[in-house]
């Protein structure tokens, strides 16, 4: 029984970070720092470089944010944006980019 709250609670606290985020203050936030990479809805085209954000899922995209910020996922570039983000910011950039239409395109075989 004590296994079920435990799942009830980290999905309502998941829920209520996700309501809590404000996706309008991550878009500028967006269009201030990661546009010229990323693209302002962050789906500019698809390089190793410069991966797409939109549509991606808010969780994974602030795991991401925050594991760069911490160091625990590798990248200068990234690791320098991260350290000046806060945990709202975080939170704001990945509700915006995950309320963002992302578009789903497959390489041709050989590439």
């Amino acid at each position: 029984m004590k296994k079920i709250w435990a799942v009830a609670l980290v999905g309502l606290l998941g829920a209520v970070q996700a309501c809590a985020a404000d996706p309008e203050a991550g878009k500028k936030i967006a269009t201030e720092v990661c546009a010229a990479c990323h693209g302002p809805t962050g789906d500019a085209p698809m390089t190793p470089q410069y991966p797409r954000l939109a549509g991606q899922h808010r969780d994974y995209l602030a795991k991401a944010l925050t594991d760069y910020k911490t160091g625990a996922r590798q990248n200068p570039i990234m690791q320098g944006f991260a350290a000046n983000l806060s945990e709202r910011d975080i939170e704001n950039l990945a509700a915006y980019f995950a309320s963002q239409k992302g578009s789903l395109r497959v390489k041709p075989a050989g590439h």
